[in-house]
This record gives structure tokens, C-alpha cells and sequence, in this order.
């Protein structure tokens, strides 16, 4: 094969190599991206001979003051640089790779999905671990070379494929301090939020009752520039590529492109802009990670865009925004005069989501800066200070530290009880994330919390006990995230001595310096459990029930009563954040906090005052990492951003609360609340709580966090998986629904879609998701907004076949992974996928959409995340949600956790004269509905008669005023591998709304 050739020129300097072999169509792609790759890595274009022809490839790479690649594929012949793909490369700066679209084919378009699929670099050594001919041995010397050997540090091989963007002549200009040109919005010491001495930091959170245009800018620009001064502290081009050591996130050059691209795509959403800045980046881009599972290493090592070529789009977006900042309509504010109200009914509220998302970035990034190994980070000018506390120039005690000398001591405080009643008004005058709003009354009994969060003194003491080596402290799973990762203490300590000594020295942003003992401990929600169990077991809880960690109702009864909730709702000025800048937080005369950027580290737990309660640090310097995060009662998603909250509330996300020292805007409000897995690392620690009572928190589905793990005893799991838990997240199950959704992919690598057998072959059941769609369509649903609802859409193969008869069609599936892949489509990507064909054995295919399903067909899909059994709250709370004409579910009513609760919603949703088709094989099985919530499939247990499900459903359907105009039953296929089918005969319904 020719990827021989190119096997070891991803990740080293090219070497002379010459090697032939067939060109399939599915190496096309990866094809196309490795000769780039290795011309790039020798600093020149491709010569004019660099063409492709058809069916075979030959490829010479020749050292010489240069390389010359002569190739042919099944792309038609031409001049590469004339081929009708965007994507090339050039030669300036010791030759920069321009990806202005990955060529058709290119598997990084999955890594793109946060799915588990190969992504490039992946793909280009599995496919080279199939070839025949010896991969090139050594590495280059010379300039490419010899940085690949310097970047070999920190035990990773040089080989790891997401070394394939290094090399690409975007170095020398990221290293050292960044000068004005780093900069595509306003430079620091003229930005808004910088103070006299040039450092910049936050200013207060946008009063939304009385916008201006200046306002909403000036607030951007500090934004904006907040995030650009932290990506200055970034050495090299390095560290933009290098994946975090966990591997559970993307490399910091996606999120140095994210956030625009999250303004452009949100504001579209909303109506505000009419056309992209660059679409191909603002679909690689546009998906983030909540790290699921703790230890699936899969990495994003894919060909990225330059840095260059980000920081070029930045500017783009730096100038659109400001452009619709200053000339839309909806912000006219004449001159100043006439501030605006933004809400969440305002176009503009997508606006202030670009703001807030930013600065939850910017929090996040900079704990994966303080992953990074420090000779990739600089601190960089305009920045924050570290807390005056901090003496970089002491070498500090390194271990033994002693209570009340290093670090204070810790009082258990006795708390009163009270009701506490959480969630934001819909009216308050600040940007919210969706999880905030709504309400929930909580009773929080008496209870004894301890004055500071646990320091870096007292959890050293867990440490030396031997915390981490003892089973007995630790849950399941996170005792099985503490061996996978083999951690032996805090992430953000290091090794200062020899082994067992417990010397250690402390990693911020952008130093290692002395242990500070008196900051609070930074540590997981695994951790913080761990040392509860531990100082129960040590010392004995000081009320009937063990230690624990603090839960969000508590934190808010400790909270300075002239600051929490209740204050809030009375005054919007009770928010300090809504009045205070960074600059003046450590100053305030109540409320005083390490908050919104006033230092670049955390301070000492006792450094500022307590609250009314005794409790210092209720807010700012680190958040608590706290119990099971929960949906608020009334709770509505925001439209523009429908899957913020929504995968989150599954009995697996903690709640963070409170702020960090890096937490600005709307994340230091006291509405703020936050979910992540216990397993994330964040600038959280936590504070001891002791209780005779129950701990006061009501969650919405089990809170349990088993099932953590990626690889789990297979018995074992299907033991204990939550009834509400989604197995519709893995990569073989994405790979069999792109199949039955296109059954028309495979046809360009003849794979078919199912083994012909003769005239028994049951082709009959292809295309089951587009016979679903024609079969609403020919009952002839009356027209009243032209509108469609398909309901567990999957990838979209039924969405797609709705809108050919259409208007609009609102899609939406559980499955996050679904949603992705139906979104790429969606955006042009040229979508691959595996099929399995005999044991190991699988065959890359293209997707293929049906004929008639053009651009114009599939823009008036809008696909998002989103739960059946919510359809009433989505009635409800969501403007832009609607009625409708046509309604789908297909295979899905015996899936569901609550299948009445989804029928219910059909009366509110659908038009008079609408109609719903139904396709269901009833197969009711426990692990997805609670056997009381099955609509038939058992006996009666009064009379012993079976109970059907079709005549319930008949019963629920015409009691919300439909009438059953059709039934046939409908058969399905789905491919296993090539000699193996699911052969399912669902049973197909068709209701009109009277």
C-alpha cells in the first residue's frame, strides 16, 4: 500500500522513500492529508506534476533541497492546487499546511465529533500497521528533525500521531512574549477591565435591564482579551497539539478556535448574522468534550489548522461581532441614551451566551495550562499576580507541615437550618445558563461545616497516612480512577523528593513554586470522598453520620446573608458580581473575595473574612465540588443553546458551586451552578460537612456514579446499569445506525448494504428510517404551518426524507453521538464510517445520502439533543419549539423511561388535522422502561388475560382526540456484519388529530 510510504513522514522529517501499491477509495482521504503532511514538514509547495490520475498511486519523496510527490488516485487528474477541495499547501513561513477544508474522505471529520472513531493520525497507523513494506527507521536531523526530537519529553513517543501539526513553520513567532500582533481584538493595556499598573482582569457582569452598545463592546473586548492574553502563556506551537495527559479533552488549539466560533454559530441560530466567517471551522469547532469516561484514552489527533490559520479566523470573528454589536437593530440604543433590556427573548441573548461560554473557557483552560509541562508555559504580560502571599524566591517547607503554623486550624461550625429556595428569576437582569432558572425549595436540617476548605496541610496528612493506597477510603469507581490513573496525590502537587519522602511542590497556571499549605487543596470529587471516609475512619465524625462534602443548599445557608440568594432576589446589586470589577473584589467592604480574576492563583483559606455563619472562602478562591447535580423543578432549555444542561442530568455530573479565583461573569454569581463528572479536574476543593440528617439534596435520577469506567466486566454492568442510563453513545452502534440510515453508503467501495442471497434477499427492509417518512407523508396530514417532529431521529435518514415535503423539521435523538454525526452531515462533511465485515475484519465507508436530499433539503433540519419524555417542557418553555403538521417516532415508544409521558405531550404539539405515525415492535425489556410503565406486554393481574400494547395505545391515542387511520406492520433489517441481520417486523400506526 502506498501509506507505507507515508507511514513515519506524519510524525518525523521526510526521508527518501518509494513505495506503490492500490489506492482504494476509502485511502483516498487519508491519502490526500499525508502527502500534504509531508510536504509541509519539507517547507515546500507541491510541484506543478503533483496530479492524480486514477486507480493507482505512486509516490516518491526525495531529500534534495526539497521534496517533488508525484501521485495518482481516483480523484480526477489535475494540478493538486486547482483540485475543487479548498485544501493545499504553501511554502511561506518554512512551509505552513493550509487546511481550508479536509478533503473528502479524511476520517479526522470523526475525531471532530468527540466520537470514539479513529480520527487522521490514528487512521494513518492502523493503515500502515497493515502494510507489507518496513516503516522508515529513523528521524530526521535538521530542522524539522531536530525539533521532533526535542518534543519527546514527558515520556511520549515521538511517534504519537498528534505530531503530525508540529513542524509546520508556526514556532518562532508563539515563543517568547507575544506583541501586538498576538492579539486580533484590543491589545491589554488598552483593553476595558486593564488598571494602571497594565493588568488586565474582569470587569462586572452586564447589567442586561440597560444595555448599550459600548457596554455590550466593552464587555467583549475584555472578554476576548482576557482569553488571548491566556493563550500568550502558551510556549511554541507545542503545546496548541499536545493532547492533555489524561486524554480526555481536546488540545488547546481547539478551544483557541471554539470560542469565535461559538459567537458565529449561536448568532445564526438566533437570527443576528445570515452567513458563516468560515463554515469548515465553524464545524471543527463547533463541539466540545464532557470527558464521560475516565478512561477512554481516545485522543484528537488529527491534522488541526495552523495556529496561524485560527488566529487568522479570530480576527474575522473579532470583526463580525463588533460589526453586530455596533450596527444590528435590535441593539439601537440612540447613542447611548436609550439603554436596551436584553432577555432571553432578545436576539441579542445569544450575544451575551458568546460572552459567558468564553469565560467558562477561560476557566477551563487555564487548569489545562497548569496540565501542561511547564517548560510549554510562560506567564504572560498584562496578567494577573499570583497572591501576594506566594514568595516564589523562598523555598518553603516541603513536607511535615503543622497545624495552626503552616496552615490554620479547622473548626467544625454548628449551622442552623433553614429552607433554602434555589433557582434564578426569570427576570433578572444577568445572562443564565439554562440550568439556573426554575426553582426548587430544599429543607436543610441543622448541620456542622468546617471553617475553611480542606488546605493542602491537612489533605498532606491523608497523603503520608497512605490515602491513596488504601481501598477502604475509596468508592468503586473511584478507586478504579485512582489505579488507572495511578495517582499518589493531588494532580497539582509534585514530587519535590525521593519517593515515600511526601516532599512536594506545588503547579499553578503558569509556575511550580513552594507548597503553599494554607490554599485549599485542589482535588476531584473522588478525592474530596475519599478524605471524608479517611477522617471518619481516623478521627470519628462528630455526629451520627460519617463526614461528607458539602451539598448546594448548604452552601447557600453559609453563604453572607447581605450576598445569597434571597439578598439577590431582593436587589440585583446583592449580586457582587454585577457590581464589581476583579480589580476591586479583594477590597469590597462586604463580600470580599479571590473572584473574578482579582489574583492568578488561589490565597490563603483564612486571608479574607468570614461570613455570618463563621465560613470563610463561601465564594471565590475555589469552588466546592459537591453532591449529584440536579435539574431545577419548572427548569427550560435556552433554544439557541438546547444542549447545555440537558446530557448532564443523569445521576453521574457533580455539582461545582461557588466560583475559583479564575471564575468570572456569570460562573461568580451566586446563580451560578455547574456540573461535571467526579472525575474532573477543576480549581474545586471542599470543605467537611458533618450531619445526624441525611444529606438535604434531591436529585432526578439515582445518584450513583458506577459505570464510570470505560472498560467494565461486562456481566457486571449489566447488573447494575440505571434504568435511565443511554447505551446509544458507542462507536459500533453509531456505525449501524449511518448504515440503516444510508443504505446507500458503501456503494462507492462496494460494500453492499446486504449480501445478495437470491430472491429471498430481504431488501424489502432497507431503507427503513425513509419508508417511515414516506408513510406520513402519504397519509396526507393536513397543512397548517408545514412544520415536522421527528422524534428519536438518530442520524437523520427519516429527517431528511420529511423535509423533501417540508418546510421545517425539528430532529432531535437522546444519543449526543447521534446528534453529532447528524450535525457534520448537516454542515457538508463527508462522513465515514466502519462496517463490520467477518471477526477484526471492517471496511470504511463514505456516507451517501438519498437522491433528491440536497443542501437546500437538509437546511431545514434542526437537529438537537433532547429527550422524548420532555416533549411537555419543551411545549411549554421553549418559544421556538412550536406545532406540527407530521409527527415520527420510530422504534423508539418501547425505549423510553416513560412512553406516556411522551404520548401525553401529542394533544399541545400536534395541529388539528396532523398526523402522528408510530413504529414500534413492543419490545419491552426492563433495562429502558420500568416494567410499571409498559403500555402492554403483560398479564392482567386480576383477570390472568395478556394486556396488548397496540390496544392501549389505541385507548391513550383516542383519548387525546386522535383517530387511527392506518396500520401495517413494517419490517427492518439492520447489519451486524456481512452475514449477520436483525430482522424486525415493527408495527406502523397512523393517528389524525381530530
Amino acid at each position: 500500500m502506498i501509506f507505507q510510504a507515508l507511514k513515519k513522514s506524519t510524525t518525523s522529517a521526510p526521508r527518501l522513500l518509494q513505495s506503490s501499491g492500490k489506492l482504494t477509495t476509502r485511502q483516498n482521504g487519508h491519502f490526500h492529508t499525508a502527502v500534504a503532511v509531508s510536504l509541509s514538514r519539507a517547507g515546500v509547495a507541491p510541484s506543478p506534476s503533483f496530479s492524480f490520475a486514477t486507480d493507482r498511486a505512486v509516490t516518491k519523496i526525495h531529500r534534495h533541497m526539497g521534496v517533488a510527490a508525484n501521485a495518482f488516485s481516483t480523484v480526477a487528474g489535475g494540478n493538486y492546487n486547482n483540485m475543487p477541495h479548498s485544501y493545499g499547501v504553501r511554502a511561506s513561513n518554512g512551509g505552513v499546511a493550509t487546511f481550508s477544508r479536509l478533503p473528502e474522505g479524511n476520517p479526522s471529520t470523526m475525531a471532530f465529533l468527540g466520537l470514539r472513531n479513529k480520527s487522521s493520525g490514528a487512521a494513518f497507523r492502523v493503515q500502515c500497521d497493515e502494510d507489507e513494506i518496513d516503516p522508515v527507521a529513523s528521524l530526521e536531523s535538521g530542522k524539522n528533525g531536530a525539533r521532533l526530537d526535542a518534543v519527546g519529553g514527558g515520556g511520549r513517543s515521538v511517534h504519537e500521531a498528534w505530531m503530525v501539526n508540529l513542524g509546520r513553520g508556526d514556532d518562532e513567532w508563539l515563543t517568547g512574549p507575544r506583541g501586538r500582533e498576538w492579539f486580533t481584538g484590543k491589545a491589554p493595556e488598552a483593553c476595558p477591565g486593564v488598571d494602571k499598573d497594565g493588568v488586565i482582569r474582569s470587569l462586572p457582569l452586564p447589567n442586561l435591564s440597560k444595555v448599550t452598545r459600548q457596554s455590550a463592546k466593552d464587555y467583549f473586548d475584555n472578554s476576548w482579551t482576557l482569553f488571548e492574553t491566556l493563550f500568550a502563556g502558551l510556549k511554541g506551537e507545542e503545546p496548541f497539539y499536545r493532547p492533555p495527559v489524561h486524554g480526555l479533552r481536546h488540545p488547546q488549539i481547539f478551544y483557541y478556535g471554539h470560542t469565535p466560533c461559538l459567537y458565529i454559530n449561536k448568532l445564526r441560530v438566533a437570527g443576528v448574522l445570515s452567513k458563516p466567517v468560515n463554515a469548515y471551522f465553524e464545524s471543527i469547532f463547533e463541539v466540545g468534550v464532557d470527558e464521560m469516561l475516565w478512561d477512554d484514552m481516545h485522543k484528537n489527533d488529527m491534522v488541526w489548522p495552523t495556529v496561524r490559520e485560527v488566529h487568522e479566523y479570530r480576527k474575522d470573528v473579532y470583526d463580525t461581532v463588533v460589526e453586530a454589536i455596533m450596527t444590528h437593530p435590535s441593539l439601537d440604543d440612540n447613542g447611548g441614551s436609550k439603554p436596551v433590556v436584553v432577555n432571553q427573548d432578545h436576539p441579542m441573548w445569544a450575544l451575551f451566551m458568546g460572552f459567558e461560554h468564553e469565560r467558562i473557557h477561560l476557566e477551563t483552560s487555564s487548569v489545562l495550562f497548569a496540565e501542561t509541562p511547564i517548560e510549554l508555559v510562560q506567564r504572560p504580560q498584562n496578567w494577573p499576580p499570583l497572591h501576594p502571599s506566594v514568595n516564589l524566591n523562598l523555598p518553603g517547607k516541603k513536607t511535615l507541615p503543622v497545624e495552626s503554623v503552616d496552615y490554620p486550624s479547622n473548626t467544625m461550625l454548628p449551622v442552623k437550618g433553614r429552607s433554602v429556595h434555589l433557582g434564578k428569576p426569570l427576570d433578572f437582569p444577568s445572562y443564565g445558563w439554562d440550568n439556573e432558572y426554575g426553582e426548587r425549595t430544599v429543607e436543610v436540617p441543622n448541620f456542622l461545616a468546617s471553617e475553611h476548605m480542606i488546605t493542602n496541610g491537612e489533605f498532606w496528612h491523608f497523603v503520608a497516612d497512605g490515602g491513596y493506597r488504601n481501598k477502604d477510603y475509596w468508592c468503586d469507581d473511584g478507586w478504579a480512577w485512582r489505579t488507572h490513573r495511578n495517582m499518589k496525590w493531588p494532580f497539582f502537587w509534585t514530587a519535590a523528593g525521593p519517593q515515600g519522602s511526601h516532599e512536594y511542590m506545588l503547579r499553578s497556571i503558569f509556575e511550580e513554586m513552594p507548597m503553599q499549605w494554607d490554599w485549599p487543596c485542589n482535588v476531584t470529587y473522588y478525592e474530596s470522598k475519599a478524605y471524608c471516609r479517611w477522617k471518619t475512619m481516623k478521627d470519628g465524625s462528630p455526629c451520627s453520620k460519617p463526614y461528607r462534602v458539602l451539598t448546594e443548599a448548604e452552601h447557600h445557608v453559609i453563604r453572607h446573608q447581605e450576598h445569597n440568594l434571597d439578598a439577590a432576589r431582593a436587589s440585583v446589586l446583592a449580586d457582587k458580581v454585577m457590581t464589581t470589577s476583579g480589580e476591586e473584589f479583594p477590597y469590597e467592604a462586604t463580600g470580599a473575595a479571590n473572584l473574578n480574576m482579582a489574583y492568578s492563583s488561589h490565597s490563603p483559606v483564612d486571608h479574607f473574612q468570614a461570613s455570618q455563619t463563621g465560613h470563610r472562602d463561601v465564594v471565590g478562591n475555589a469552588p466546592w465540588n459537591g453532591h449529584i447535580s440536579t435539574l431545577l423543578l419548572s427548569s427550560y432549555i435556552i433554544s439557541v443553546y438546547d444542549d447545555f444542561s440537558t446530557p448532564c442530568f443523569d445521576g453521574k455530573h457533580s455539582m461545582i458551586v461557588g466560583g475559583s479565583f479564575m471564575s468570572t461573569g456569570d460562573e461568580a454569581s451566586v446563580f451560578a451552578r455547574f456540573h461535571f463528572r467526579p472525575h474532573f479536574l477543576q480549581f474545586s476543593g471542599f470543605r467537611l460537612v458533618a450531619s445526624d440528617e441525611d444529606a438535604p439534596a434531591t436529585h432526578l435520577f439515582p445518584g450513583s456514579f458506577s459505570g464510570q469506567a470505560a472498560a467494565r466486566n461486562e456481566e457486571e454492568s449489566s447488573q447494575h446499569m440505571p434504568i435511565n442510563s443511554n447505551v446509544y453513545e458507542s462507536d459500533d452502534l453509531l456505525s449501524m445506525y449511518l448504515g440503516l440510515h444510508f443504505p446507500l453508503s458503501g456503494s462507492k467501495e462496494g460494500v453492499q448494504p446486504i449480501m445478495d442471497h437470491g430472491a429471498s434477499t430481504p431488501i424489502h427492509g432497507l431503507r427503513f428510517p425513509q419508508r417511515v417518512a414516506e408513510l406520513l407523508c402519504s397519509l396526507k396530514p393536513t397543512k397548517s404551518n408545514n412544520r415536522a417532529l421527528d422524534i428519536g431521529c438518530a442520524v437523520g435518514g427519516s429527517s431528511y426524507e420529511l423535509a423533501k415535503s417540508f418546510d421545517h423539521v425539528e430532529a432531535f435523538d437522546f444519543s449526543g453521538n447521534f446528534i453529532a454525526a447528524a450535525k457534520r452531515i448537516q454542515a457538508g462533511e463527508q462522513l465515514s464510517f466502519n462496517i463490520p465485515i467477518e471477526g477484526n475484519i471492517s471496511e470504511k465507508v463514505s456516507v451517501i445520502q438519498e437522491p433528491g436530499v440536497d443542501s437546500a433539503v437538509m437546511s431545514k433540519v434542526n437537529f438537537f439533543q433532547g429527550d422524548a419524555c420532555s416533549l411537555s417542557d419543551y411545549a411549554e418553555n421553549r418559544h421556538d419549539f412550536g406545532t406540527f403538521d407530521g409527527v415520527i417516532l420510530s422504534n423508539l415508544l418501547c425505549r423510553l423511561p416513560d412512553p406516556l409521558a411522551c404520548l401525553n405531550a401529542m394533544p399541545r404539539i400536534v395541529n388539528t388535522g396532523g398526523v402522528v405515525v408510530m413504529v414500534t415492535p413492543f419490545t419491552w425489556l426492563e433495562e429502558f422502561t420500568p416494567k410499571s410503565k409498559w403500555l402492554g406486554g403483560f398479564h392482567d393481574p386480576v383477570s390472568g388475560e395478556p394486556m396488548w400494547s397496540k390496544d392501549r395505545l389505541k385507548q391513550i391515542m383516542e383519548r387525546h382526540g386522535f383517530e387511527k387511520i392506518h396500520e401495517e406492520q413494517m419490517p427492518l433489517v439492520i447489519r451486524e456484519h456481512r452475514r449477520k441481520y436483525q430482522y424486525i417486523i415493527s408495527e406502523a400506526t397512523g393517528w389524525r388529530k381530530l
